[in-house]
């Protein structure tokens, strides 16, 4: 069956909706070979040169257009970033041009996680510019980059910090206070010393911390933070014993399991790190980050820049969660809609059943789609498209849509 990549809808126009290939890289806490969904997704699309290597190792999939790791129209081999710039106003839409400088707002990808990311968070926007003013080689872009994530199946992280009143009861024990300030109560500035403090630390002191820790037993810690004593060996098996990066996730921040469906929101300045797991990730466009811990030393950033932006909210899993919507351009009830308190994307997400349909009603900015699982056709402008997993497709403003299922269909869209 010939695939029907894209719609030309008159000779001088663009076409409005069009397949696209999307970009692997290989950071090391990825997943390895075919178990790596990011890598299996990018293998299901045809007519290009990827091929699944079982000895290398896959952590993402992009597909924006972002200079690094770019989508491609799978038709013609073009850069998507090259094509939108062919006919803004049809592709990009009055909304994107007139408030995101005429490129696509969001950058969507897929993360296959085997062990845990960089401690990390993105910088401000105002922080941003003034990084990429200052390294433009290291801070790619004066862009904020506030993210949300989507679990594809169970997913562990560390974001957000813990309720002051459990960390503190925490540096109370004995191999933690050496880094407890004052005995009076902890507010955010506390906790924000102590963090430095802890990113300072000398590796012999790290080590020396996370050993006397791991002797403690069960009993030693307030019942909330048993699970400490499971994941230390678990991260020092993955980073060593001399990383502070397992004392500021196991001691300060939110430790979170989610399942398929759950969604979290990590604001710009917002700590955070990944531990496993396969999710949709859609973020602002941008690249920025600063890591300062689970990475080498020569590839950590500042400790001081990097505390002094830190964020802090309520200390709950509520800082987070982001919850699913009812999506108020489904007609048949098949997709929500995850709304993060920004402008620059919504992330929609179908569930439809064998022999289902759904109907979407047209936005009035870009969206792009990728089929994380099942197979079905996408009807679009009177044209059909061809679905299966992996498959990613670019939709123009002002596009309806219409799926129906052959299989159990499953579809993530960033919109605008």
């Amino acid at each position: 069956m010939e695939i029907q990549q894209i719609h030309q809808t008159s000779a001088n126009m663009a076409p409005s909706v069009f397949q696209l290939s999307g970009t692997c890289n290989n950071y090391p806490w990825g997943k390895q070979g075919k178990a790596s969904l990011a890598a299996q997704l990018c293998a299901q699309t045809p007519g290009t040169d990827f091929k699944l290597d079982e000895s290398a190792v896959y952590s993402e999939m992009w597909f924006g257009d972002y200079p690094d790791f770019p989508a491609r129209v799978l038709s013609s081999g073009e850069l998507l970033s090259d094509v939108l710039k062919t006919d803004k106003e049809q592709l990009l839409g009055k909304k994107v041009l007139q408030y995101y400088d005429g490129q696509l707002p969001f950058l969507p990808k897929i993360l296959s996680i085997s062990k845990a990311l960089p401690l990390q968070l993105h910088p401000n926007k105002a922080l941003a510019t003034k990084l990429h003013e200052e390294d433009p080689g290291n801070f790619t872009d004066p862009n904020h980059k506030p993210e949300i994530a989507v679990a594809l199946g169970k997913f562990e992280v560390f974001a957000g910090f813990k309720p002051l009143g459990e960390i503190q009861s925490l540096f109370a024990l004995q191999p933690l206070k050496r880094f407890d300030p004052s005995p009076g109560k902890w507010d955010d500035e506390t906790l924000r010393n102590v963090t430095r403090e802890l990113m300072k630390a000398e590796f012999s002191t790290v080590k020396e911390v996370q050993t006397q820790l791991s002797q403690l037993s069960r009993s030693d810690l307030p019942s909330e933070a048993g699970y400490i004593l499971n994941l230390l060996p678990r991260l020092q098996d993955q980073y060593g014993p001399e990383d502070a990066g397992s004392l500021v996730t196991l001691l300060c921040m939110n430790y979170m399991v989610f399942q398929a469906g759950d969604a979290i929101y990590i604001p710009a300045d917002g700590i955070h790190a990944y531990l496993s797991g396969d999710i949709v990730e859609c973020m602002a466009r941008s690249n920025n980050v600063l890591n300062t811990g689970f990475c080498p030393p020569a590839d950590r950033n500042s400790i001081d820049l990097f505390a002094n932006v830190l964020t802090f909210k309520t200390h709950s899993r509520d800082d987070v969660y982001l919850p699913s919507q009812t999506y108020d351009k489904s007609k048949n009830g098949k997709t929500v809609v995850y709304k993060p308190p920004m402008s620059e994307f919504d992330m929609l997400k179908a569930d439809l059943g064998k022999g289902e349909t759904e109907e979407l009603t047209a936005n009035e900015g870009p969206g792009v789609l990728i089929v994380t699982n099942g197979e079905g056709i996408m009807k679009a402008q009177g044209e059909e498209f061809e679905m299966k997993k992996g498959y990613i497709f670019y939709v123009a403003p002002g596009v309806n849509l219409r799926w129906e299922s052959k299989q159990a269909l499953q579809i993530h869209m960033a919109v605008i």
